[in-house]
């Protein structure tokens, strides 16, 4: 059953020119499953861990001047945005005044070669469908390109296998969904394959700074790459403190059996330990996905590890049409970058604030950064203006697709700086220079517009 599986799925990522690397590390994971790997980690195989923050961490200008031109920017950028209604790349959206996600990543980063006499350069992993969008877009940056680096890489893909054999899955109604992503663990996967990751250490880059392109609170910053040159650490993850809004996220923790720091993710716990993985006081803290390695301690774990990292398996099962509840059942073999955490010994956690912590994942998420919660500078960096990002909650029948919650804010996001919390339950659509203050709470059963200047507060 298994050896057959595996040949079938080797065959078909062969003909569709996946990477042989990538056909090995899918075929590692395959004999995983086989033997009925689950990838599963039980919560009496951990235990809390603790780390220091980057706010009491001593930093000197010069490690840090040092350290920034010495690091190369990867941002991952191969998501579409379907959970939010879209068919092309999510970081294409409009943030503000015409701005898009890439338009303020490629600012950043222009902003920091300036101001540090640093090459910096910047490559986007992207999958097949966010390729050529994205490279549409930069194009516009001229002075973005590194010379002898390219702008991008291609991810991986993967066949689903089903559920019942193991066996590639066909789906002749889309093709396209016969494949998946392999996690974005497949970054050091498609810097192997690609030759990127031996192109970046012979052009004298010594590390490399990795994060999502929805998360603008993601700058390469100086002071994060000079704390971790100085540690002289190989791999290391910025981390933030659980909120309520984490408590069904993945989080850290530190492994009985041999103190490695790993990261659990929810599709890895087993149920009996939901309650113990949404406990905030036990386990604190979770990953923002801003990571950090050294080039050359990374090639040498792959050297030695013939090109398969061996990082943890996570196996998502799905419908292999994500929208029909009744196609088949699906396994979806994937594995998440900051795994690489418990590869390495002498891996460092560092607590960072939020303000590097600002994913985008739903329309609530866009409608914070759309407001004036956060000013964007002349270095566009976010500033977190407000006293706190309050609460938003809009109904997902209404609000949930793009289009349609632009239809909703006609006149732009209304005023946040001074809202704790903002429900919003039916069909509102604002007027220009609405002010949300305090806790707010909504509620229609037909459509209704909020005029313009209007002031909500938890009395309206």
């Amino acid at each position: 059953m298994g050896s057959s599986g595996l040949n079938r799925a080797r065959d078909k990522m062969a003909a569709a020119g996946v990477d042989e690397v990538a056909i090995e590390t899918f075929a590692h994971y395959f004999r995983l499953l086989e033997h009925g790997e689950t990838g599963m980690i039980p919560e009496s195989s951990i235990e809390p861990v603790d780390m220091e923050a980057l706010a009491d961490v001593e930093v000197a200008e010069p490690d840090a001047a040092a350290a920034i031109r010495t690091t190369a920017v990867i941002k991952l950028n191969g998501g579409l945005g379907t959970s939010m209604g879209m068919d092309r790349a999510k970081s294409l959206l409009c943030v503000r005044r015409g701005l898009s996600f890439l338009d303020i990543i490629a600012r950043q980063v222009l902003h920091l070669r300036s101001e540090y006499d640093a090459p910096l350069p910047l490559l986007f992993m992207n999958s097949f469908r966010t390729s050529s969008d994205t490279m549409a877009a930069l194009a516009r940056y001229d002075d973005l390109p590194v010379a002898g680096l390219p702008l991008e890489f291609l991810q991986n893909k993967e066949p689903k296998l089903l559920v019942k054999d193991l066996a590639p899955v066909s789906w002749p109604k889309d093709p396209d969904l016969e494949w998946c992503p392999p996690g974005h663990g497949d970054l050091y996967t498609a810097l192997r394959g690609t030759g990127l990751l031996e192109r970046l250490i012979e052009a004298g880059y010594e590390r490399v700074f990795v994060s999502n392109s929805d998360n603008l609170g993601a700058v390469p910053d100086a002071r994060v790459a000079g704390w971790f040159a100085t540690t002289g650490a190989p791999f290391a993850i910025e981390a933030v403190r659980r909120t309520p809004s984490d408590r069904k996220g993945g989080h850290f923790a530190r492994r009985r059996s041999d103190g490695r720091i790993v990261l659990r993710e929810t599709a890895q716990t087993l149920r009996q330990d939901l309650d113990a993985l949404a406990d905030l006081d036990r386990h604190k803290y979770c990953s923002t996905n801003n990571l950090w390695f050294d080039l050359r301690a990374m090639q040498q774990a792959l050297d030695v590890r013939d090109g398969i990292l061996g990082l943890p398996l996570i196996r998502n099962e799905k419908n292999v049409d994500p929208s029909d509840p009744t196609s088949p059942k699906v396994i979806q073999v994937e594995t998440a970058m900051g795994a690489a955490v418990e590869v390495f010994p002498d891996s460092r956690l560092i607590e960072v604030g939020r303000d590097r912590f600002v994913p985008v994942k739903t329309t609530n998420d866009l409608l914070v950064l759309r407001s004036d919660v956060y000013d964007i500078g002349r270095d566009f960096v976010l500033d977190q203006v407000a006293t706190e990002v309050p609460f938003v909650d809009l109904d997902g029948a209404v609000y949930k697709v793009v289009a349609e919650f632009d239809k909703r804010f006609p006149e732009g996001a209304p005023s946040m700086k001074k809202a704790t919390k903002l429900t919003v339950d039916g069909d509102f659509t604002f007027g220009a220079h609405v002010q949300v203050v305090g806790d707010v709470e909504l509620s229609t059963s037909a459509a209704e517009r909020i005029p313009a200047d209007t002031v909500l507060t938890d009395q309206s």
